[in-house]
């Protein structure tokens, strides 16, 4: 099925998994999880497995973050389906010593000022002529959130120039009115550089499979998903051409909505195009796991980045698309750099 669609639908299938008493070994269960972070990332249609080496890393490959030279700061917003949900994300992360790095990341993916009809309801005694709206006592109606949380801690090394690897835990919360889960999950990820040009990189999402427990009892788990990436680094008239390819590997045997797919594994590419030059303005373009065609820009500027894209989910014109941007502070000042 359609990623926005899934989104789309966040709190119906919410509801469903907390009203279950079960234990789920389902698909699409950390789907909030794969929608992706960063402006950057989101205009090179989710292609960022080999291409993150900043605080976003944390999210698409840990590895990268050992690559990074001084602390950096985020923050993005993201709005779908006409404003009605919410995605956002901040992270931070700083250099430590020579080779280490860490990193906090924090995602929320939410629908929000729902209302609870349940106790406003009046008895319209047997009148079939009332609507619904005069069946309502406005007083009693009150509001709840839809949300999923996940926050990230995450360690970097570089183990030799060429060489990283890194890795995360996760904390992540569900809540839907009286209904709350809680699971914790690890990633893993390393990353391969040669000649400062090609990058190749893995990241294993849930390495060891994610519980998230509900406190009505039902228990559900998130596979693993292997993410493989490469990229490579051109100079080309007076700029730098990075194009990229990833491969998101599942094993929970989606078979429809997936792009390809062998019994139960299951495999969707990315692929993406940044063009930066003089390191003051990029372009990117990207053809995303869930065959959204993205564009993006941005800017460079002292101390700051500011990456704008957008996506549509469809030709539908009902599902609108999703304008995403992100803001990166880099306290590049020699005090903060990473030593050599």
């Amino acid at each position: 099925m359609h990623r926005s669609v899934w989104t789309a639908i966040l709190v119906a299938a919410t509801v469903s998994i907390a009203a279950a008493g079960e234990i789920r070994i389902g698909r699409y269960g950390g789907e909030f999880l794969a929608i992706g972070i960063g402006g950057r990332a989101l205009g090179m249609g989710g292609a960022a497995v080999a291409v993150a080496t900043d605080v976003t890393a944390a999210y698409w490959n840990p590895a990268g973050l050992a690559l990074m030279k001084y602390p950096q700061f985020i923050l993005m917003h993201d709005e779908r389906f006409g404003s009605l949900v919410n995605y956002d994300y901040g992270a931070a992360a700083i250099p430590l010593g020579k080779d280490e790095t860490v990193g906090l990341s924090i995602i929320r993916l939410g629908v929000d000022g729902i209302p609870n009809t349940r106790n406003a309801l009046i008895d319209n005694n047997g009148n079939a002529n009332l609507d619904n709206a005069e069946r309502l006592d406005y007083s009693k109606i009150t509001y709840f959130n839809a949300a999923q949380w996940a926050g990230i801690v995450s360690y970097a090394k570089r183990e030799s120039p060429s060489f990283t690897y890194g890795g995360n835990v996760k904390f992540i919360h569900h809540s839907i009115a009286d209904g709350t889960a809680n699971g914790i999950g690890f990633d893993a990820g390393i990353l391969y550089t040669y000649r400062e040009r090609l990058r190749v990189g893995v990241n294993v999402q849930d390495v060891t499979t994610t519980l998230v427990a509900w406190n009505t009892g039902t228990k559900e788990l998130i596979t693993p998903t292997l993410k493989i990436g490469t990229a490579y680094a051109w100079d080309l008239f007076g700029g730098t051409l990075t194009p990229a390819l990833d491969l998101d590997l599942r094993f929970e045997g989606r078979k429809y909505s997936a792009m390809m797919h062998v019994g139960p594994v299951s495999a969707d590419p990315r692929l993406g195009a940044e063009f930066s030059y003089k390191q003051t303005v990029a372009v990117r373009v990207g053809y995303t796991d869930v065959k959204q065609l993205t564009v993006g820009a941005g800017i460079h500027l002292p101390k700051l980045d500011i990456d704008y894209a957008f996506a549509r989910f469809g030709k539908e014109d009902d599902l609108g698309g999703t304008h995403r941007i992100s803001l990166r502070l880099t306290l590049e000042e020699p005090r903060f750099a990473r030593p050599e």
